[in-house]
């Protein structure tokens, strides 16, 4: 489960940089003061749940789905 965590930490990162929003602004769209909670799930050391990804995705206006590509 690791590596699957690890992917959609990189996805997020891949999306969000597409997007040139820093992790402060991302932290922020979802609701919390600092980059920490982005910062680590983006490495893949914390997991996002899925209320992080659901918010993380309306702030970046993307699927849910976009989040698990390469996931097999």
């Amino acid at each position: 489960m690791e590596e699957v965590y690890k992917k959609i930490g990189k996805n997020v990162k891949k999306i969000r940089e597409s997007k040139k929003i820093s992790q402060l602004e991302l932290a922020e769209m979802i609701g919390h003061k600092s980059t920490t909670i982005i910062a680590q799930g983006e490495l893949g050391k914390k997991h996002f749940n899925i209320e992080h990804l659901y918010k993380i995705s309306k702030a970046l206006k993307v699927s849910l789905c976009d989040f698990f590509k390469g996931i097999e």
